[in-house]
């Protein structure tokens, strides 16, 4: 039998697939723009993504086994995948566009969607919104950093 953790892991690496549509065009374009002399962590970004998907998967499993299959659960499963398609589209569509401005529009919005749905997991499951918690310290420091640089290249705004 398939256990839920298997599907909510299976859909999360399935929408996470979609951010490799990108073109190396889109790869050297990103790579020539200027960063904030601050940004010495760069390389640890996609683990530091990883860990967060992970700690997003962990969450919807527990919020899902709480009540399953109920209105509910399904609605904030739905807000999951949400957030995750937000979190997900930011490199290919700002990487298409050409545009920071974009970039940081996507990583704002992945912010209030994981705030939004913050409150209605905190009443299912204290683990559950402490697992959202990396995403919610993270995505702000993401959606700044790519800010500055939008400032940094007004070219590529």
């Amino acid at each position: 039998m398939i256990k839920s953790w298997m599907v909510i892991a299976g859909i999360t690496f399935i929408v996470a697939l979609c951010a490799n549509f990108i073109s190396s065009d889109d790869i050297k374009w990103f790579k020539r723009l200027q960063r904030p002399h601050w940004l010495t962590f760069e390389g640890l970004i996609p683990v530091i993504w990883t860990v967060i998907f992970i700690c997003g998967v962990w969450s919807a499993y527990i919020v899902w086994e709480r009540n399953p299959g109920t209105t509910t659960t399904w609605l904030l499963m739905g807000i999951y995948l949400l957030l995750e398609i937000v979190t997900i589209a930011y490199t290919p569509v700002m990487f298409r566009l050409r545009s920071l401005k974009i970039g940081t529009i996507i990583g704002g919005t992945g912010f209030v969607v994981a705030f939004l749905l913050a409150f209605p997991i905190s009443l299912v499951s204290v683990w559950a919104i402490l697992l959202l918690v990396p995403y919610l310290l993270w995505s702000p420091i993401g959606t700044y950093t790519t800010w500055e640089m939008a400032k940094l290249n007004p070219e590529d705004a």
